[in-house]
């Protein structure tokens, strides 16, 4: 073992390592630079694979929607610079097998990135070399393979030769070193959805000229501007905004905590306090009935919507169980129509002493749960069974002998009654939710009213502490302290010697210097 085996070994880059190996290290151009293969199915010109392919006497294949326009814009070989007119191309017959890949159509072999490929100038199709050579070229038989047309040694043209692969080489393509591109026409092109699709069968083709018939692009919502946060729609609960941008890059940015807002409903039904009334006009008479709005108020919003639209005007009740109860409230007339005040069905709501328990109880039908619209039923008797299943949503309170009137009319097999109940009309006398809504507004009016004003005091207020501040003046140069104001010198003399305090003297504590003795 040498002494200075670890002589070379130093704790710092040298300037022999910076310059060959590390950062100083040129890039390497021309022939040192990295070898960058096209493959032999691609346009020399667009990089992509070809559909029309045509080649120049040096094998140099390019595809005939991206060479023409070219060759009128630049008139120059896009990979040698060389002077090349579109009479100097030859257009080429590539064949294919049944897997789609391109072959020999002599040999059947397939063509990869080692085979030795050339082509025919007067036919323009494409072979393996050894077919040409073991059946042409040995055989002295100089014509075309497959439509034995005669051709000379010259008008063979190699298209790959694995032994000399240059011509490959994109990255010293004169197109690309130059930065030179197609016209406007071909990047509009390239820039079609289809332009890339190499191989689609005539499904996926029908498909997509379909889709591009029928396809609208999503519309863009307006943003809405963020409701204003009053004493009554203010959670005790934030966003969680912050928290989500926090723990997800997919959410927006947010630094500040908002406080959420309680839906406009949740804040109505809140606030109702009040029983609503309402009057059944019958062709038998009257049917006073109390709903309860401060308990179930979407229930009751929903039945006093409906009546103030007329929704249930000649309408009959097309249902009737003696000792049990009598149902209505479907247009149809047949128990199986019928629609919410907002369309769709909306959720059961139950409360504990809400019951089915004696006659002239006012409950939703249904067909299931979650699924009140617009039918409803009054009760003969109690039906306790029905307890959280239906909503209880009022009950009778004047027209008892209408009731029993109805109880009298007999009915078929299908519980329908053989006489006809029909309700003429419907009259809302007390609608709580009205006057929540008129009593919001009025506030929602009003805490925009001294938002505005607040708003307005704060510019004030920042105009006149600019205005009395003044302007600021900087000090010439660039010494320090030039934002300093110039008399603040003065202010500092101007202070009162007697006013300043004075120093506290300390005490001996017995134990001092000599100077005494």
């Amino acid at each position: 073992m040498g002494k200075k085996q670890h002589q070379k070994d130093k704790l710092y880059i040298t300037n022999k390592e910076w310059r060959e190996e590390w950062g100083g290290k040129k890039q390497e151009v021309g022939q040192k630079s990295s070898f960058r293969r096209l493959p032999f199915y691609c346009c020399s010109l667009s990089l992509q694979p070809f559909e029309n392919p045509l080649c120049t006497r040096d094998g140099v294949i390019f595809d005939l929607l991206n060479i023409v326009p070219y060759l009128k814009k630049h008139k120059c070989s896009p990979v040698t610079g060389e002077p090349l007119e579109l009479k100097d191309l030859t257009r080429l017959t590539f064949h294919k097998n049944a897997d789609d890949k391109y072959h020999c159509p002599v040999t059947y072999k397939v063509f990869n990135a080692n085979t030795n490929i050339v082509a025919i100038k007067t036919t323009g199709n494409v072979y393996c070399l050894d077919a040409v050579e073991e059946l042409n070229l040995k055989a002295k038989n100089m014509r075309d393979l497959l439509t034995d047309a005669p051709f000379t040694r010259k008008d063979i043209i190699t298209l790959q030769d694995p032994s000399n692969l240059d011509k490959f080489n994109f990255s010293t393509f004169h197109h690309l070193k130059k930065n030179l591109k197609a016209d406007n026409d071909d990047e509009k092109a390239m820039k079609d959805p289809k332009y890339y699709l190499n191989k689609a069968n005539k499904e996926t083709e029908s498909v997509l000229d379909e889709l591009k018939k029928t396809y609208k692009e999503p519309e863009k919502k307006k943003e809405e501007g963020k409701e204003l946060i009053t004493d009554r729609n203010a959670a005790h609960f934030s966003t969680g905004a912050v928290a989500q941008s926090f723990t997800s890059t997919a959410r927006e940015r947010v630094t500040v905590q908002e406080t959420a807002v309680v839906e406009k409903d949740v804040v109505r039904y809140r606030e109702v306090k009040k029983k609503g009334y309402i009057r059944l006009q019958t062709n038998l008479g009257d049917l006073n009935l109390e709903l309860h709005c401060d308990m179930v108020p979407k229930t009751c919003e929903n039945f006093i919507k409906l009546c103030s639209r007329g929704y249930y005007d000649n309408t009959i009740f097309h249902r009737s169980i003696k000792h049990f109860m009598i149902q209505g409230g479907d247009p149809t007339g047949t128990g199986k129509g019928g629609e919410s005040a907002w369309g769709p069905a909306f959720k059961d709501e139950f409360r504990p002493n809400l019951v089915h328990q004696g006659r002239g109880v006012l409950s939703m039908a249904n067909s299931g749960t979650n699924t009140n619209k617009s039918q409803f039923f009054i009760t003969f008797r109690s039906c306790r069974h029905l307890d959280q299943k239906h909503s209880v949503f009022g009950k009778l309170v004047g027209g008892m002998e209408t009731l029993d009137a109805m109880e009298r009319i007999e009915r078929d097999e299908k519980d329908r009654p053989k006489e006809t109940i029909k309700i003429l009309k419907t009259m809302v006398f007390t609608d709580p939710f009205s006057e929540v809504d008129a009593v919001l507004e009025e506030e929602k009016q009003r805490a925009a009213e001294q938002e505005r004003q607040k708003k307005e005091e704060d510019d004030k207020a920042r105009k006149r502490a600019a205005a009395e501040a003044g302007p600021t003046i900087h000090r010439p140069g660039s010494a320090v302290g030039k934002y300093i104001p110039k008399n603040i010198g003065k202010s500092i003399q101007d202070i009162d010697p007697s006013m300043q305090p004075s120093k506290k003297k300390i005490k001996s504590s017995g134990f001092s210097d000599f100077s005494s003795w």
